[in-house]
């Protein structure tokens, strides 16, 4: 039920995009604008920027930052829950802010993906041993975890909300071949292709030696962009925001208090973007 939840919320969300562009703008102006502040900080706070956004302009729903301190008790790769307060319907998303390449969709953790493939050799035709492949425990992996990847191009300040098809790319599986070492890459990875031997994604070596980004299932933004929904339906440009820099280092050397009347002042701000957008209060 929860990937039908996620769809429903994801159909929600981007016409909510395609209402009110100007909200998810400012919101991604603001996250990739903590890339001046340091390479990784935008990804931590993306999660708790997108989970704010869901709570103050999409009413039907409303999201919790679960947060690194509860990270050994999660059962799913999360980083927020959604609640639909219409049907009481409750999912996990893993947000992801990567760059326009790469994109790790799970981390296997369990390293049980890619031995399972191995058992059914170096080039896998057969239709029937793809469908009980995707049907197995091991690859639960590839449909079960909601990513929301907010997928940037720095150099050109633009964003694109990109979700991966799952569905369409285990229906467009047509083989799954094992290449080996190459390319920088220190182990061998099992590629997944269509009938067009158009790249779709690829399980990465799970062995006892592998890092995180040499295991588990990734694919490519560019390279597999036809089994991706654009929720914000392409590219958007952003902007950096100098002034959210400025209140950050100023928050940072200041009293609660100050912080207090600070959010009091954004918390207006927040009402009157939404009355300029006509949306509930």
């Amino acid at each position: 039920m929860s990937k039908e939840a996620y769809a429903d919320f994801i159909k929600r969300l981007s016409l909510l995009i395609e209402k009110h562009p100007q909200l998810i703008v400012t919101t991604l102006s603001n996250i990739f604008t903590m890339r001046l502040i340091g390479n990784k900080t935008h990804g931590d706070l993306a999660e708790i920027a997108i989970a704010e956004f869901i709570n103050q302009y999409m009413y039907d729903f409303k999201s919790t930052h679960v947060g690194k301190d509860l990270y050994r008790a999660k059962t799913k790769e999360e980083d927020i829950t959604i609640e639909n307060e219409i049907t009481g319907k409750v999912f996990p998303v893993s947000l992801k802010a990567y760059g326009n390449g790469p994109l790790q969709l799970s981390t296997d953790k369990n390293s049980e993906m890619f031995p399972l493939l191995e058992k059914y050799g170096d080039e896998i035709i057969d239709k029937y041993k793809i469908i009980e492949i995707f049907a197995s425990t091991e690859f639960s992996h590839f449909s079960d975890i909601n990513i929301l990847p907010l997928i940037y191009d720095e150099k050109n300040q633009k964003c694109n909300i990109l979700v991966f098809d799952a569905d369409l790319a285990k229906k467009k599986t047509a083989y799954i071949k094992k290449e080996t070492a190459g390319k920088g890459r220190k182990h061998p990875v099992y590629r997944f292709f269509d009938k067009e031997d158009k790249y779709i994604c690829e399980v990465r070596y799970g062995g006892a030696s592998a890092n995180a980004l040499q295991r588990g299932l990734w694919t490519h933004t560019k390279n597999a962009l036809p089994f991706f929904i654009s929720v914000t339906d392409g590219w958007i440009s952003y902007s950096h925001n100098h002034v959210l820099v400025k209140l950050f280092s100023h928050a940072l050397v200041s009293s609660q208090s100050g912080h207090e009347a600070a959010l009091e002042e954004i918390k207006e701000d927040i009402l009157r973007i939404k009355s300029d957008h006509k949306l509930p209060h």
